[in-house]
Formats: C-alpha cells, sequence, structure tokens
C-alpha cells in the first residue's frame, strides 16, 4: 500500500513540474516576442530619427543653394528724343528736330552677398559706361562697392525731377560717377556714406581711352587759361585730372505724421593732376533737405565748391562729357529749389502723372563772371514701361540751353520732349 502511495505520489509530481515547465516555456514565449517586438519598435525608430535628420540635412544643402545661386537680371532701355530751339535758328526754322537719344543695356545680380552692377550706353555719337561695380553685403545695414560707383554727395539718387539735371550736374556735382572704393551704411533713419575714389571713370590723365569727352558724367579734363575759348580743348601741358577724392556724405530722416523730412550734409575734397607737374585741389561742401508730404515732394540744396592750382590764379576749369569739352568757374555756390506733385491716375495705359518745376542758380563765380540759372517747368508720364519728360526751359549760360557755366549770353528757351521705354 505505501509503495502504491509512494508512486502517485512520484507521478503527481512529475505532472506537476510538467506543467509549471509549459507555463515557463509559454512565458518565455512571451517574452520573446515582447522582446522582439520592442527592438523592431527600436529600429524603426531609428530609422525614422535618421530619415529626419537626413531630411534637416538636405533641407539645409537646399538653403544653402537657394542663398547662394547666381542671380542675374537684365534690363535697359530705348530713349527718342524731340527738342524745340529758341536760340537755335535752323531748329527753330525745321519746327523743331526728332533724333534718336540713346540705347542701354543693365545687367545686375548677385551671388549670395555678392552683388554687382553695370550699364552701357551707345549713343548716336558716343559709347560710354554710366556705372560698374561689384559689392558686398556685409549685413542688411551695410554695403560695400568698388569700381565706377555713383560720388554720393547732396540729394540722392537724383538733385532733379527733369530729363535736363540741376546745373549742379554740368559742374560735376550730380549724378558724377567715380573709380573707386564706396562704403555705405543705412538704417530705417540714418544713412552714411564714406567713398574714395582713385581717379575718374576714364581712368585719369592717362587712361587708355580714345576720347576724353566720351564720358556720361562731368569731369576735370584740364585747367582753362586766358585767352582759351570756353569749348577749347585745354592746351598742352595744361591737361589735368582728379585723383585721390575723399566723399563723406550724412542724411538723417525724420517723421512727423504724415510729413516726412530728411536732412544731410556732404563734403567731398581731393587732388588735381596736371601734365605738367603743378599740383591742384579742390574741395565743395553741401546741405540738403527734402521734404514729403502726401504727395508733394520738395528738394533743397545748397551747394559751394572751390578749385585751386598752386602758383596761378585760375578763373576757369575745363570739363568734358558728351562728346565735347565746356568750361566751369574756378569757385562758384549753387541753390537748388525743386517742388514735384505726383499724382496716381487711370488713363488707359497711363498709371501716373508728375508736375515739377526745377529751379538752379549757380552765382558767385570766380573773376565776377555771370550767373547761370535754369528753370524747368514739366511733367513726367508713366505708362507701363514708356516714361516721357515734357519739359519747358529758360535758362542763362546754361549748358545745353544755348549757353556755357562762364558765358554771358541771353536767355534762352527750349521745350523738350524725350520719350523712354525701359524694359
Amino acid at each position: 500500500m505505501t509503495r502504491y502511495t509512494l508512486a502517485a505520489a512520484c507521478i503527481a509530481l512529475a505532472l506537476a513540474a510538467n506543467a509549471n515547465a509549459s507555463a515557463v516555456e509559454e512565458e518565455l514565449k512571451t517574452l520573446k516576442q515582447r522582446i522582439e517586438q520592442l527592438e523592431a519598435q527600436q529600429t524603426q525608430a531609428t530609422e525614422q530619427q535618421r530619415q529626419v535628420e537626413v531630411d534637416n540635412d538636405v533641407r539645409k544643402e537646399v538653403e544653402v543653394v537657394e542663398t547662394t545661386q547666381a542671380k542675374v537680371n537684365f534690363g535697359g532701355a530705348v530713349r527718342v528724343n524731340y527738342s524745340y530751339e529758341d536760340f537755335n535758328d535752323a531748329n527753330a526754322n525745321r519746327g523743331g528736330d526728332f533724333d534718336f537719344d540713346l540705347f542701354r543695356i543693365d545687367v545686375s545680380g548677385s551671388y549670395g552677398d555678392l552683388i554687382y552692377s553695370a550699364q552701357y550706353r551707345w549713343f548716336e555719337y558716343m559709347n560710354v559706361v554710366q556705372h560698374a561695380w561689384m559689392g558686398y553685403n556685409f549685413d542688411d545695414n551695410q554695403q560695400g562697392k568698388i569700381g565706377v560707383t555713383q560720388v554720393p554727395f547732396g540729394l540722392l539718387t537724383y538733385a532733379s525731377n527733369n530729363y535736363f539735371f540741376s546745373s549742379n550736374f554740368y559742374l560735376g556735382l550730380e549724378d558724377d560717377h567715380d573709380m573707386g572704393l564706396h562704403y555705405t551704411y543705412k538704417s530705417d533713419v540714418n544713412q552714411f556714406d564714406f567713398a574714395f575714389y582713385k581717379n575718374d571713370e576714364q581712368g585719369g590723365i592717362d587712361g587708355y581711352v580714345s576720347d576724353r569727352t566720351d564720358r556720361y558724367a562731368y569731369d576735370v579734363v584740364g585747367i582753362r587759361l586766358d585767352g582759351e575759348g570756353a569749348f577749347d580743348e585745354p592746351t598742352e601741358g595744361y591737361e589735368a585730372g582728379e585723383v585721390n577724392t575723399f566723399n563723406l556724405r550724412y542724411a538723417h530722416k525724420f517723421t512727423f505724421d504724415k510729413l516726412a523730412l530728411e536732412l544731410g550734409g556732404s563734403v567731398q575734397a581731393g587732388q588735381l593732376e596736371i601734365t605738367n607737374g603743378t599740383d591742384g585741389d579742390n574741395i565743395a561742401a553741401a546741405v540738403h533737405g527734402i521734404v514729403d508730404f502726401d504727395r508733394w515732394n520738395v528738394k533743397l540744396q545748397v551747394t559751394d565748391y572751390s578749385y585751386d592750382v598752386d602758383g596761378m590764379d585760375v578763373d576757369r576749369i575745363v570739363v568734358a562729357a558728351y562728346h565735347f569739352y565746356d568750361s566751369i568757374p574756378a569757385q562758384a555756390t549753387t541753390y537748388i529749389a525743386n517742388v514735384a506733385y505726383s499724382l496716381p491716375v487711370n488713363l488707359g495705359p497711363v498709371s501716373n502723372l508728375t508736375f515739377y518745376n526745377d529751379y538752379s542758380l549757380v552765382t558767385g563765380k570766380s573773376a565776377s563772371l555771370e550767373d547761370t540759372f535754369m528753370n524747368v517747368t514739366g511733367m513726367a508720364v508713366s505708362a507701363g514701361g514708356l516714361y516721357t519728360y515734357f519739359d519747358f526751359v529758360v535758362a542763362k549760360n546754361q549748358p545745353f540751353i544755348g549757353g556755357s557755366m562762364v558765358g554771358d549770353g541771353d536767355i534762352n528757351k527750349r521745350f523738350n520732349i524725350n520719350f523712354g521705354y525701359y524694359f
């Protein structure tokens, strides 16, 4: 009996052990499946993280490519001009002349923070570079340029609204362009410009050019001697060029409700290189103001300049542009007063009419030369890419209006229409 009881107990224990082994195996199997599931989830998470990192790397590469890819813009203009001149009998007898003015090509662009811009102009009588520079944007406020850049002096970008600029343009003190370095700091309210120009855009007195009169803006090219005509070529040995010129300009903007005001000052100082070895220098200073109120714009400027040559009592300086020589006083004071009104319209393709009156006066000239004045009353019409100036000019001793800055002529009149298509 005892033997049977012992046998039964052994059988029971074996069955219990077998049951426990099956439970353990089930638990191990479940645990193994769980581990495999976690490993799969970990692998999937790792792959997703790797994909995110790859996507971020790709996005960064795309952003770098987008910010550094080369951008090039092309543009230009074609202009024709009608003029009626009461001081030119032949022109007046024909009822005026209608001439080709210019064809120009503009190119500009960037590669990241590197920037560049150039403009070349073809006239009937000359071909010229208007500007050509490369630069770098140091940040949102600071920019540097090297090449043929606009000289930072007085009212910018122009001291005028009309086709003929102001009288300052013919003195080399408006929209002049020379070869050098130009730094600009510009914020919402302040603009500071500092520039150094080694020489004019033609390379100075010994630049490799075929004609020193073929240039867009007026520059000094000689010393005018007593007895020479206003439009004569400078006498041999007295050819001259601008060198080592420094420009400093500051402007500050004020805002008063609907009125905006800009006040600024400019200083220019440089040397003259003369072929006979004589030294010369020049200095100019200006204060300017711009007022914007609603659709009205007012520009004001006072400028004083002087040229000096060692050992000479110089009254006139030879300048050149637009394929001819001219003369200017060795010193003078100029005044500019312009007013304009911009009127948006909806007249077919015409979207805007700008009415203006620009007045210039050049007085206090060396050798008591007669004053120069120019008054331009006009209207500019915007119609898509077509921009047209209608100007009526009354002037005395003013270039392009039958006179010279060193002349003593009559009051002349010119009616002018300049049609320009800009693309």
